[in-house]
Parts: C-alpha cells; structure tokens; sequence
C-alpha cells in the first residue's frame, strides 16, 4: 500500500500542493498535519509509522517534510526499515528504496550518518578521558548534604507529600528516592 504523508509548519498554510502531488503519485491514504516539523510528536507522523506493514511505501513530496534535521531523518528511516517497508521522495529522487539504486544511496548516507555518530563518540571520550588526567571529575555536583538530611527527615515524619518535599529541599524525585533506598550516612 502506498501511503502519504503531508506536513506544514502553520495553521495558516496549507497542505493542497503536497495532497495533489501525493495523489497523482498513487497513494490510497494520506495522512496530513499542521505542525513544526521541529517537534519530535507528530500524531499523524506517528500514525503512519505504526500502520507500515511489510511492502508498504511512505511517500512524500520532500524530505523536509518528513524531518528538518538529518539524525531525525535516519531515526525515521530506520523505523520505516525495521517494518520490512520503504520510503520515497517525490523531490529527491535518491532516496526511493523501492529501487536497486534508490537503496545504495540510502545505505550510503545511513553509513555516512553512522560514521559521524561514531566520530562524534570517540571525540567525546577522548575528552571525558583527557579530563580525567588532568584531575577533572565529570558529573553533577552532589547536592549539599543539608538539603538531603532536611528531605530525608521531612519523609520520615511522614507529614509532608514527596512534592512537598522536593520543593523544600530543592533535590528531584530521583535523588529524594535514591537516599532513602540507600539511606547514606551524611
């Protein structure tokens, strides 16, 4: 099945151009919505997504519909992938893996991307690791343990709700429930 997807950024524009396009290109559903493509939840993008089934074909009229930055748009990809379906752009005719070509280019900038995933790991703890040579010690501050005694005898008085205390102490949820599984001598 072939199935489009339409997107905009604004109330005010409309999708008619990419509907039309997406018509004329064989698609039985399409799916449309008038959000930043910026924003990780789209609703119908995520409609879509969950309805691919093996042989099914996404169709766009341009990428930058689908996603505004690359490690987004290989996210997407990957999960069009993992559900035996493909991916076609009406504007750029390199990525349609419906093709022999269409997926050679696409394995190429999904090896691209992943190279420069795998660079950008190396290069951070090549620092995290000259850091620590020179005496640096990476991480959050601990909190100050005044505040943890302070939280940890308003939850022992059981007179005060977590938030409550939260709020007093200034320390998270997290934190708060991590000192009292582990009741840490302060």
């Amino acid at each position: 099945m072939n199935l489009g997807y339409a997107r905009v950024s604004t109330q005010d524009q409309n999708t008619d151009r990419q509907i039309d396009q997406l018509k004329a290109s064989g698609c039985e559903r399409i799916f449309e919505e008038k959000i930043t493509g910026t924003k990780k939840d789209r609703p119908e993008l995520d409609r879509i997504l969950d309805m691919l089934r093996p042989g099914d074909t996404l169709i766009v009229c341009e990428l930058t519909r689908l996603s505004r930055t690359t490690k987004d748009l290989f996210l997407i990809c990957e999960v069009i992938e993992s559900k035996g379906a493909n991916i076609k752009s009406l504007k750029e005719s390199w990525i349609d893996t419906t093709t022999p070509q269409g997926k050679l280019m696409f394995t190429i900038f999904a090896g691209i991307s992943q190279f420069e995933r795998d660079l950008i790991s190396q290069r951070t703890k090549e620092g995290l690791h000259a850091a620590r040579a020179r005496g640096k010690k990476g991480g959050r501050k601990p909190k100050d343990s005044k505040d943890i005694v302070l939280a940890l005898k308003m939850y022992d008085s059981q007179k005060h709700s977590i938030s409550e205390i939260c709020k007093a102490s200034g320390i998270s949820k997290t934190t708060l429930y991590r000192y009292i599984d582990n009741r840490v001598n302060l």
